[in-house]
């Protein structure tokens, strides 16, 4: 079966892309994509980076356990309730001025992140981070999809972009053993400096200066609604992981959140320079690729925290040999990222490709429920990470390509946003329901037995297989979201305009 372009009537044409013929734009085109490669992934990389070295970090900051979920939590809620302000702040002020002053931004973050002389400088810095790099990420992402508008460069270059952050949290957990290990903790941060120095010579290089033809306006109430939801959402889940879903705390901050949720939708369908303009996430191309990256969130969360806890404490690795035991996962995605879409997408169409990597990958998580005590990486870890690379490869760079699928130019910062939101607010959601499933398993499986050390490690085991089956059906459900949501044609290209600096 071969899909066509089925564009309709609100597709919009290229009429101000640049000339893929002259001054060497073509060439540059894939040096700007390589430029936003390296910031997307410092800002992936960072959500699992610190992972690994809060232990070190906590014996060095003499900070307590009770404290330390909030070296990720700060980060996850600046991150996640601003980036529909951050993609929106992208559209009105240009994609070069945000993507540089959040490339700088965060990199004066991580410096002082690195730096840290007490818990409290190191939250700040964390909380910095999440701020500037809720201005890059949109950024860069808008920044991709309108500068590659042609299908067959499209899809190619939207696989490279989501092999890069679907590896990415696989990539930190192995960039953050080897610095702990090799370097100091701090390291993690500073690492970000080297990143953010190469991106921002490529964008001061490559990219156009923002030319103003209008005066911006921004939506202040939605703006407000939104950012206020989901800072409550994502802090209601953070909190649910720490206490318990019926505290007080969590359920007011989880109905405040989805009740301003509500707020925000009814003053986006009233105003008129709405932040989130419905129509971007009504369209069923998008509404099922942001669908599919928040399904991916909260499943591939199990993967690399469960996971990483089972190769440690119950195989006995290394941070490093954690990290090196997860990259045959990060080359399928690779692989299936960056060849999926450019053979297939034309010939069977987003649905076939969303739908099957959704099952491919739930074939992988469920072998991972078999696992044991005395069980080897090379049969039960190893064919379960490859299926699920390249099962959400596939489905993620499409997912992405769709996500920003018929935009205008002006639209293309806020529905880069909303793809980074529903991944974060995904992850976070994961992390939260997945986390109290294991501890409920593993308390279950001691009810009554002789807590000895034997009985204590296949609780936890018990506690990984449990979330397994959980992130397993997750995936099942995608696939089945997946097949009634996602129309089967190829999605449009955003509506281009110059970014390349001449």
């Amino acid at each position: 079966m071969t899909t066509t372009f089925d564009r309709g009537a609100t597709a919009p044409t290229d009429h101000t892309a640049p000339d893929t013929g002259k001054r060497g734009s073509h060439a540059l085109r894939w040096w700007v994509l390589a430029v936003l490669g390296v910031a997307q992934l410092m800002v992936v990389l960072d959500a699992t980076v610190v992972n690994i070295a809060l232990p070190a970090a906590q014996m060095d900051l003499g900070f307590s356990d009770g404290d330390r979920q909030w070296v990720v939590t700060g980060y996850a809620l600046a991150f996640g309730s601003l980036l529909l302000l951050g993609g929106r702040l992208s559209d009105l002020f240009g994609r070069r001025n945000t993507f540089i002053i959040g490339l700088i931004g965060f990199a004066v973050a991580s410096a002082i992140g690195g730096a840290a002389t007490s818990f409290e400088m190191l939250v700040a810095a964390r909380v910095g981070q999440g701020v500037f790099g809720a201005l890059l990420a949109p950024a860069a992402l808008s920044l991709l999809t309108v500068t590659f508008t042609e299908p067959a460069e499209r899809a190619k270059a939207f696989g490279i972009f989501g092999a890069v952050a679907g590896t990415g949290g696989a990539l930190g957990l192995l960039l953050g053993g080897m610095l702990t290990e090799w370097a100091s903790w701090r390291w993690v941060m500073f690492v970000n400096l080297a990143f953010a120095a190469v991106a921002l010579v490529g964008a001061v290089m490559l990219l156009a200066k923002h030319v103003a033809t209008e005066r911006p306006k921004l939506d202040i109430p939605g703006t407000v609604a939104v950012t206020a939801a989901l800072f409550g959402i994502v802090y209601g889940f953070s909190h649910a992981e720490s206490t318990s879903w019926t505290n007080p705390v969590t359920l007011s901050f989880l109905i405040g959140g989805a009740a301003l949720l509500a707020v925000f939708v009814w003053i986006e369908a009233r105003v008129a320079h709405p932040l989130l303009p419905l129509r971007i996430v009504l369209d069923r191309t998008r509404g099922g690729s942001y669908m599919t990256v928040f399904v991916m969130g909260i499943g591939m969360f199990a993967i690399f925290l469960f996971l990483t806890y089972y190769m440690q404490l119950s195989l006995g690795y290394s941070p490093i040999t954690t990290g090196l035991a997860f990259l045959p996962m990060v080359v399928a995605i690779v692989l299936s990222s960056t060849t999926v879409p450019p053979l297939l997408l034309q010939r069977v169409g987003p649905k076939v490709i969303v739908t099957a990597g959704f099952v491919i990958a739930a074939v992988g998580m469920g072998w991972l429920t078999q696992i044991g005590l005395n069980t080897s990486y090379a049969t039960h870890v190893l064919p379960a990470l490859i299926l699920m690379g390249l099962g959400l490869g596939g489905a993620m760079s499409t997912a992405f390509q769709g996500a920003t699928a018929g935009v205008e130019h002006e639209d293309a910062g806020v529905a880069s946003a909303m793809i980074n939101t529903s991944q974060q607010v995904g992850g976070s959601i994961g992390t939260a329901l997945l986390s109290t499933i294991a501890a409920s398993a593993a308390t279950d499986y001691l009810a009554g037995k002789q807590p000895g050390a034997l009985a204590v490690a296949q609780a936890q085991v018990e506690s990984y297989t449990t979330s397994f089956w959980w992130a397993t059906a997750i995936f099942a459900i995608g696939a089945v979201l997946a097949a009634v949501l996602i129309p089967n044609t190829v999605p449009a290209p955003a509506e281009g305009e110059p970014v390349l600096a001449h």
